[in-house]
């Protein structure tokens, strides 16, 4: 089974009550998730989008950047039971807005810039296997994707449920 990074898209409503009610945000998610199961939506135009497997080498680059955001784990967790490997986390609107214009200032090959792939691999980031320079490369839609996804929530004044399922 393998780890995935997901996000949901929330109106600041949705948000409020996903923290009163984490079961119904739980089916929540799982009801837009298969409604866009067939694909087809660009990530500004999605309620769900998923980092897949690349969300930990995204989480590793943009810490060692010192991004002032965690848009890969989320910020506040909430609920208290796992999703998948851990608890759901949200990112408010306002963090939303923030990481959205960063990640406008920040482009993939800044942050992939000085990386010596030893350095990833001695810090063991999920998968495994990232190797070589163009192993790397393996992030570079899903950074660009991310940076979409996150834009157009912050445009609409939406939040972002984020967890690793």
């Amino acid at each position: 089974m393998s780890m995935i990074g997901e996000y949901l898209r929330v109106t600041p409503s949705e948000l409020d009550r996903a923290v009163n009610n984490p079961e119904w945000a739980q089916k929540l998610a799982e009801q837009v998730q298969d409604e866009q199961e067939d694909g087809g939506l660009g990530p500004e135009d999605a309620k769900h989008f998923s980092t897949y497997q690349t969300w930990h080498l995204l989480d590793f680059l943009l810490r060692r950047r010192g991004f002032p955001v965690d848009v890969v784990m989320g910020e506040t967790e909430f609920g208290g039971e796992d999703w998948g490997y851990e608890p759901p986390r949200f990112l408010s609107v306002d963090r939303v807005r923030v990481a959205a214009e960063e990640l406008g200032r920040l482009s993939y090959d800044d942050l992939i810039d000085g990386v010596d792939v030893a350095e990833v691999a001695a810090a063991q980031i999920y998968p495994q296997g990232w190797d070589t320079r163009e192993s790397l490369e393996w992030g570079r839609d899903y950074f660009g994707s991310l940076a979409l996804f996150l834009q157009a929530t912050s445009a609409a004044g939406d939040a972002v449920i984020a967890w690793i399922d």
